[in-house]
This record gives C-alpha cells, sequence and structure tokens, in this order.
C-alpha cells in the first residue's frame, strides 16, 4: 500500500468517526504509529464494549439490566468528574470506563429490542385471536 492510499484509508476512517459523533480531539485519542485513532478513548472503549457485549450476547450470557444501568453509570460518573473539574481523566481510564458503558449500552439495546419484538408478538396474536 502506498503512503497516499494508506493517507486516503486514514482520511475515511477519521470521517466514518466524525460521523460517528466523535469529537476526536488528539489529545484524547490512541496513535497508531503517526496515524490518530479515528475515534477517542472513550468511544473506542464503548465500540470494544459493544462487541464484548454482542458476543456474551451469542454465548447465552444475560448481564441483568440493573448491572447495565450501573455500567453506564460507570462511563457517566468519568465524564462528570472530569466535567466538574475534580479530576481529569487519562486516556487509560477513558477506554475502560468506555468498555463499560459500551457494554451497559449494548445490553439495554438489546433489552429494548426484545421488548419491542415481545410487545409486537403480543400484539399481533391478541388481534388474531379477536377475529381481526
Amino acid at each position: 500500500m502506498t503512503a497516499q492510499q494508506k493517507e486516503q484509508l486514514w482520511l475515511k476512517a477519521m470521517e466514518y468517526g466524525r460521523r460517528c459523533g466523535c469529537h476526536q480531539r488528539a489529545d484524547r485519542s490512541f496513535f497508531i504509529g503517526q496515524w490518530q485513532m479515528p475515534v477517542c478513548a472513550r468511544c473506542t472503549g464503548v465500540l470494544a464494549g459493544h462487541i464484548i457485549a454482542s458476543a456474551l450476547l451469542f454465548k447465552r450470557k444475560k448481564l441483568p439490566s440493573w448491572a447495565a444501568v450501573a455500567l453506564c453509570g460507570v462511563t457517566f460518573t468519568d465524564w462528570l468528574i472530569q466535567q466538574l473539574g475534580i479530576k481529569e481523566s487519562d486516556n487509560p481510564r477513558r477506554l475502560v470506563t468506555g468498555i463499560a458503558g459500551g457494554i451497559g449500552t449494548a445490553v439495554l439495546y438489546f433489552e429494548g429490542i426484545k421488548y419491542v419484538i415481545r410487545t409486537v408478538k403480543k400484539f399481533g396474536h391478541s388481534k388474531t385471536a379477536k377475529g381481526c
């Protein structure tokens, strides 16, 4: 791969990261050599957490909703402490709390989707039972 092709690939990755909603601040991002990752440390963690939660789902491992909310709370707490100026977070902490939040949000997404599917099925069954 030529240097120009690498740069084009990196620019496309950075555009994808921006479209995902990441601020892409260099001081809050990891680098591979001279190349900044397309998403910041926390977003990297969130994406990794989504992958981990998906793997758990396929292995039929269930995380209770309260635990998912608690994991989201870990991410929120780290963000809040930083926003209030109590303590500046660092990239390793952002990564770890992002993973926690990613697992939590993915589990809540899955639970929400399952709820909608159950509700639609229930609604469909009740209509057929009434002869509609």
